[in-house]
């Protein structure tokens, strides 16, 4: 599979011929091949994209939102490839993959919606017969990157949006899955997205920083959208300060899933064993913690062993394995760094219920019981397939563990009692909390982001208008003002 950049709606080579290879991470075949873009490309592309704003920023709602109805059609009959892509380049189950491009088509009809939505106010003044008002309008060239592990739906909301509400886009795809990545784009452009509205560069992962600053730090870059972790947010975020930029971060979670003594624990281990090893455990939203009363914790932990022994482990990528739910990791270094938290967890007491040890980028679903604070597995975010279960005497001890991380993405709480419940998910520091169900959990209506070192911001839901329009203040006078002096 071979990807090229595409500026100005046309597919390209690198100015300098350059490539880069995306591996397999199993089997060490090469499964795709990019374009490696120079900083040169990188400027082409925010300048083709500036250009094009002065025309599509004065395009009507109407013919962007049958842009984007007809993009997500035509990203919905990609599903074949895009399954296959996935599979080869970041190890997804077809279930994973399907999920993505359910995802991503929902996120291009909301954002079709919410074109007509983005709307002013008036406002009441002072001034005799003078009309106050605000309104709204695109902001320029939106720098968007997104990663590999959802590349379908997370390209789709970092390209959608802004293209929405009128911006240009210069996106930049991920080294792990340009073909994927290339897929999503190419759904827009068939749906006749005019030239220039969207760029595509992809770079070798050791351009990256300096291909990043430069795109950041071009005057014709107005807004900032990333999502990836939370090091390379807190990058981004220092650079587009220098420059004054806005950005939108969403960045690593350590989410927990709580479970009351009044739990339906059956509906908790089903929730946790979707939200803990869905795609390895290698999603934002993936349970991180979970924090179990000690009084149903037996009972839990023997019920959640017996449901993750079930599930099915191989490589998507070879026949037969399409729907296996624990496949490979995105690299073997990601296999040493799970061991290494393992290993530190088992030192200082926890003990491994299931699973256990990486070889290479090849994992079982590991649950590791009596995690305490002092353990690398209580406060690092593993994005894999090891999930620490802390027990708890209480609901503010539950409370109190909760809280005790750096990230506020997602969270569940498991109760019968809902104002129980409520309270519960009201003083948890996240973003998103779901009462009763897991903490992967998404609709494109509904306002995406989190708190702390999760980032800020808000993708999806009218929120995001704010995140990619400019609101002006304006006002009329009559013919004749009276001033002091």
């Amino acid at each position: 599979m071979k990807t090229q950049l595409i500026i100005n709606n046309e597919a390209v080579d690198a100015s300098n011929g350059a490539t880069f290879e995306r591996l397999n991470s199993l089997t060490g075949n090469v499964v795709s091949q990019g374009a490696a873009a120079t900083i040169d490309d990188a400027n082409k592309a925010a300048e083709t994209a500036a250009i094009a704003f002065k025309t599509w920023s004065e395009t009507g709602p109407t013919e962007r939102r049958a842009l984007l109805l007809k993009a997500a059609d035509i990203l919905e009959s990609k599903t074949n490839d895009i399954i296959q892509a996935m599979a080869a380049e970041v190890g997804a189950s077809a279930l994973w993959s399907g999920f993505n491009v359910m995802m991503a088509a929902g996120l291009f009809r909301e954002a079709a919606g919410l074109t007509t939505q983005v709307q002013g106010e008036t406002i009441p003044t002072d001034k005799p017969d003078t009309l106050s008002m605000t309104f709204r309008q695109p902001v320029g060239v939106v720098l968007s990157m997104a990663p590999w592990n959802g590349p379908v739906a997370l390209a789709a909301r970092a390209i959608a949006y802004p293209i929405a509400f009128g911006n240009t886009v210069v996106f930049r795809a991920s080294e792990v899955s340009p073909k994927t990545h290339l897929l999503v784009c190419e759904a827009l452009f068939e749906a006749g997205l005019p030239a220039g509205v969207l760029n595509v560069i992809t770079h070798a992962s050791e351009d990256a920083p300096q291909i990043t600053e430069a795109l950041i730090a071009h005057p014709a870059i107005r807004r900032i959208n990333f999502t990836g972790s939370t090091r390379v947010g807190s990058i981004i975020a220092q650079q587009a300060a220098k420059h004054l930029k806005r950005c939108l971060l969403e960045l690593g979670g350590k989410s927990p899933l709580v479970i009351l003594d009044d739990a339906n624990i059956d509906e908790a281990v089903r929730a946790a064993v979707f939200g803990c090893f869905l795609y390895q455990g290698q999603i934002c939203m993936t349970t991180g913690r979970i924090i179990v009363d000690e009084k149903v914790a037996d009972e839990f932990i023997e019920k959640f062993a017996a449901a993750t022994a079930q599930l099915t482990m191989g490589n998507p990528a070879e026949p037969g394995n399409e729907m296996c739910i624990v496949g490979p990791l995105i690299d073997s270094s990601s296999g040493e760094r799970l061991n290494s938290i393992v290993k530190d967890a088992v030192d200082k007491g926890a003990n491994v219920v299931s699973g256990g040890t990486a070889e290479g980028a090849s994992m079982p679903a590991t649950i590791l019981d009596n995690v305490t604070a002092d353990m690398r597995a209580y406060h690092e975010e593993s994005f894999g397939p090891v999930i620490s279960i802390i027990r708890v005497k209480d609901d503010e001890q539950a409370l109190f563990v909760a809280n005790d991380t750096e990230y506020g993405l997602s969270a569940s709480v498991f109760s019968r009692d809902f104002p129980r419940a409520m309270k519960m998910a009201k003083h948890i520091e996240s973003g998103i909390c779901h009462i009763n169900s897991a903490t992967v959990n998404g609709e494109a209506q509904a306002p995406y982001g989190g708190t702390k070192a999760t980032g800020y911001g808000r993708f999806d839901g009218r929120a995001v208008i704010d995140e990619f329009t400019e609101l002006r203040w304006v006002t009329v006078a009559p013919n004749h003002v009276h001033y002091p002096f």
